[in-house]
């Protein structure tokens, strides 16, 4: 008889840890929402559905096969929120949250998956981290979810406007961008019926951005107001401006691509002209809700969107892509090489080397990443390739802004794009790192060559 060594729990790395703990997740809610309890009308759920749905809603991203208000039934949206949640915070802040309740003390193993899941460079901290987080995210979604209650008590029910408001602000905190307004507007319609209203957008988008900024950001941020002589940190300086820069430049840009748009601006006054423009700017952010129909947009706006999602939101954050931080060190390394300078400096501050080949990798097997599974998908799916490319990206972002591609796709079409959305969820080197043997010191160094470039 063989023996098989199976690797012991003591070796997983933290990024293991991670990828299977959110592999854990997802099929038991994948169980879960295939029990015929979860479906309105008591009936099983295929496995398939089931699967992508529990993905989506693990990974935060919002793509789904079924309308999520019309298909589940309040035992389904709750498992659903739940897989929301818990895929948002993360399974260790999770599991952290349960271990202080309990007065357990907090191990060394646990300390460092905890760091990469939050993608911190330091243990120091940590646990003190975690506990700001849980608590800016009862406080958060608490808010946002009296506002929304409020707002929607105008329109249905009290009860039912409290159960939305709570659901909804749980939703969009943690960028994932599941609705249920199918029942009351029509499947998929998502936000689009309350395009001009002030009060939904802006508590929306804010919630949105909280969720999207980084909880280290939030907790400096908060951290700086209480004492004005203490700093920003360089992280969160970068964070703030660069998600600011592309909020404006993603409103402006979108405003004047659709503002003669017949099917979507046009027909707007001008105050919901730039409100739609600003909650379509947000959302690629990376969170999946929409005002506008998105299938009417011009397709330079598709576009455009598309590269708002590849970017994504910050570091230590509910959202995905390569993160805010990722690319302000790809447009530092372009000024300073137009500049003829050696070094990326931002905010006066020179950038280790490490940071900028981790962020020059992350970037270029992201691009890989998505250029090879649109390849694919264009191959086995019956679709436009601007469409397929918009679904795979926002898969990737862990956005959930679709042009309707998803329920249409064939069963390894779907198993393809929640693939996406898991490695979009852990980031393509957390899971590079999880399937890579421990990392060997390097007993010599070859020597310096020289290759022209340009």
């Amino acid at each position: 008889m063989v023996k098989i060594n199976i690797l012991p729990l003591r070796h997983i790395t933290p990024p293991q840890v991670l990828a299977l703990g959110f592999a854990c997740i997802i099929f038991f809610g994948t169980f879960l929402l295939t029990l015929p309890i979860s479906s309105e009308d008591s009936s099983p759920t295929s496995f398939i559905n089931a699967l992508f749905t529990a993905t989506s809603a693990t990974c935060v991203t919002g793509l789904v096969t079924v309308d999520s208000g019309t298909h589940w039934s309040k035992f389904g949206e709750i498992v659903i929120i739940f897989l929301i949640q818990i895929g948002g915070l993360g399974f260790m802040t999770m599991g952290t949250l349960i271990a202080l309740l309990s007065r357990r003390k907090i191990s060394l193993k646990e300390r460092l998956i905890l760091q990469e899941s939050l993608n911190q460079t330091s243990m120091e901290g940590i646990v003190r981290l975690i506990r700001k987080v849980l608590l800016y995210a009862l406080v958060i979604e608490s808010i946002g979810g009296l506002l929304l209650t409020i707002r929607f008590a105008y329109d249905m029910p009290f009860g039912q406007a409290l159960y939305y408001g709570i659901w909804h602000a749980i939703s969009m905190f943690n960028n994932a961008g599941f609705d249920l307004f199918g029942p009351i507007t029509g499947p998929f319609s998502s936000f689009t019926s309350y395009v001009s209203d002030p009060l939904v957008n802006f508590v929306v988008t804010s919630l949105i951005i909280l969720g999207g900024i980084g909880f280290i950001v939030i907790a400096d941020v908060l951290e700086y107001r209480k004492r004005k002589s203490i700093k920003l940190s360089l992280h969160s300086k970068v964070a703030l401006s660069t998600s600011a820069a592309l909020l404006l430049i993603g409103t402006i840009v979108i405003f004047i691509f659709e503002f003669s748009n017949p099917n979507t601006l046009q027909p707007l006054d001008w105050g919901s002209k730039f409100l739609a423009s600003y909650f379509q700017s947000v959302v690629p952010r990376t969170a999946g809700p929409n005002s506008l129909d998105l299938t009417a947009l011009r397709q330079a706006t598709q576009f455009f969107i598309i590269v708002l999602m590849f970017i994504g939101a910050s570091p230590g954050s509910t959202g995905g892509g390569i993160k805010t931080t990722t690319f302000a060190i790809l447009i530092g390394a372009i000024v300073t090489i137009i500049r003829g300078k050696d070094n990326i400096t931002i905010f006066r501050y020179r950038l280790a080397q490490d940071r900028i080949f981790k962020a020059i990798t992350l970037t270029v097997l992201a691009m890989f990443l998505v250029v090879f599974v649109t390849m694919i998908l264009s191959t086995i799916e019956d679709a436009q390739f601007l469409k397929i490319l918009f679904e795979v990206t926002s898969a990737f972002g862990t956005v959930g802004l679709s042009l309707g591609l998803t329920p249409e796709l064939s069963v390894l079409g779907k198993i393809i794009i929640a693939c996406m959305m898991f490695i979009g969820r852990l980031g393509p080197l957390t899971l590079a790192y999880a399937l890579t043997p421990k990392k060997e010191k390097e007993l010599f160094k070859y020597p310096e060559g020289k290759i022209t470039i340009g």
